[in-house]
């Protein structure tokens, strides 16, 4: 749901039609009171704000939206005056992501909404990856086994993920020093052998997880 306030009932209507027409909810309110009563009833995703309104102004309301702890974290696009640059730069300084000039056009309204919902939209954090006693966090880049951490150099740990993503696939060791070491790397294939012989016995009893698939490279075991 985004939230449009706007005192001008022609273009809260088309911004209204330009947001449905690309696939978002809005509800338009033509001043301040309008959206604290909307508010309390639901949060929205994106707040499109007038800064010239009847009675409470755009700034003012930027400014208590931001110190209410149920709003201070959505996502505010003010629309200003064309050539009110102070407006900008005050409304920007409260909180404000981003802004619109008046006149604007509902191509431009819409991208700008994109863009801003994109940048506020939290990061996903990778999953963990488990195998056996093995579990393997690839956004902390840790590791544990039976619950205890294990310090792998970075190598080891790129080893570790690649198996555990595809447990079972067979890697040549072509394939690994591709992966992990790179196209440029000038190494011989036994820098393979020598990372996952370190591995596996810093996964001590866990390590045997790790098999050698004789002649061709090495897979991961669940």
């Amino acid at each position: 749901m985004i939230y449009l306030v706007e005192d001008d009932a022609g273009i809260r209507e088309l911004m209204s039609y330009a947001l449905a027409a690309s696939g978002f909810e809005a509800r338009g309110f033509d001043r301040g009171e309008q959206l604290w009563e909307a508010l309390e009833s639901q949060v929205p995703r994106l707040i499109i704000l007038d800064i010239m309104l009847p009675g409470e102004d755009g700034l003012a309301i930027l400014k208590k939206l931001r110190r209410n702890e149920a709003t201070a974290a959505v996502p505010v696009i003010m629309a200003t005056a064309k050539g009110t640059e102070y407006d900008k730069v005050i409304g920007l300084d409260l909180g404000a992501d981003d802004y619109l000039s008046k006149p604007f056009g509902m191509m431009e309204m819409v991208s700008r909404v994109k863009a801003v919902l994109r940048r506020s939209a939290p990061e996903k954090q990778a999953a963990l990856l488990h195998c056996g006693d093995i579990v393997i966090s690839p956004d902390e880049h840790t590791v544990l086994v039976k619950g205890n951490p294990v310090q792998l150099t970075v190598k080891e740990f790129e080893l570790l993920r690649l198996f555990a993503e595809r447990p079972g696939h067979v890697f040549t060791r072509e394939k690994l020093l591709l992966k992990i070491w790179g196209s440029d790397y000038l190494g011989e294939t036994r820098t393979v052998d020598v990372h996952i012989g370190t591995l596996r016995g810093k996964l001590g009893e866990s390590g045997a997880a790790i098999e050698t698939v004789r002649g061709v490279g090495y897979r991961l075991v669940q």
